[in-house]
């Protein structure tokens, strides 16, 4: 393997994981076998009841250290990280998926050509059940001022980007209130300051499936969408333009959940919903 040698600059890699022995090993190897070596790998076990502190123990590298803490959720683990994090970039991988070798490499060398970035992602190869399956028009990764594309649904991949801490001073830590999308939070309040770039290659494998996984797990993930929103709207940092789109969407996701909750017998606060949008009408 050939190691890169040109201006390295720190990143700190943050693996949070739970419960994923059989999965972490491999994510591990993929950060260790980086062409780009300048980093340190964090990992976050969210209190795993499995034998995962065992598969990390067979490695043997100085630029990995594991942190034990209790059970909070992803975004305690993420942000535990990122606060003891020494790096100038922060970027994360989740356990179940794994980097392609030079994805930090090309990442590094974006960087240091195009400068007035602050944020990027790769394209990415999805496996499902062991096969690989293509990702639907919906999916595809938009580039540069992307703040109404992640109002839609969430268009940046946690263990694809690639961020200045910096970014994270001025915007804040994820929201561990959010039981769920609190990553579509954290584009959010990112993207509507940020452009966001995107190297056009498959540098990541996702894997996709498992039942352990945390979108299988909650239902109804347009709740705390609806709820970033709402911070968002009220916020005070969103332009006007911005504040016409959320609208829009906030009207659309209402609309969708606030239906679906009375299809389930939940009248009360299907209509809670379908009210809500209007509160923001003259905002």
């Amino acid at each position: 393997m050939r190691t890169i040698h040109y201006i390295m600059t720190k990143i700190s890699v943050i693996i949070p994981t739970f419960n994923r022995e059989h999965f972490v090993q491999k994510a591990i190897k993929s950060v260790l076998e980086q062409t780009y070596t300048d980093f340190e790998l964090i990992i976050v076990d969210d209190g795993s009841t499995d034998n995962v502190s065992q598969a990390i123990s067979k490695f043997n590298d100085p630029r990995l250290s594991y942190i034990y803490k209790e059970n909070k959720g992803v975004s305690s683990a993420r942000n535990h990280g990122i606060t003891i994090s020494q790096g100038k970039y922060i970027a994360f991988l989740d356990s179940d998926d794994y980097w392609i070798p030079q994805k930090l490499e090309k990442q590094m060398r974006f960087f240091k050509n195009n400068p007035e970035y602050k944020i990027q992602q790769t394209q990415e190869l999805w496996i499902r059940h062991g096969k690989r399956v293509n990702q639907m028009k919906k999916h595809e990764k938009p580039s540069g001022e992307i703040y109404g594309d992640c109002l839609k649904m969430c268009v940046i991949t946690p263990s694809s980007a690639l961020i200045n801490k910096t970014i994270f001073n001025e915007i804040g830590l994820f929201d561990e209130s959010l039981p769920a999308c609190e990553d579509y939070d954290l584009w959010l309040r990112i993207s509507c300051k940020y452009p966001v770039a995107l190297i056009d290659e498959n540098l990541i494998v996702k894997y996709g499936g498992h039942q352990d996984q945390l979108s299988r797990k909650i239902k109804f993930l347009d709740k705390y969408r609806i709820q970033a929103m709402q911070k968002m709207l009220n916020s005070g940092i969103l332009s006007e333009a911005q504040k016409q789109l959320t609208i829009t969407e906030l009207h659309n996701k209402c609309t969708i959940y606030g239906h679906g909750c009375i299809k389930h017998n939940k009248q009360e606060e299907g209509y809670k919903y379908l009210n809500l949008a209007k509160q923001y009408d003259k905002f």
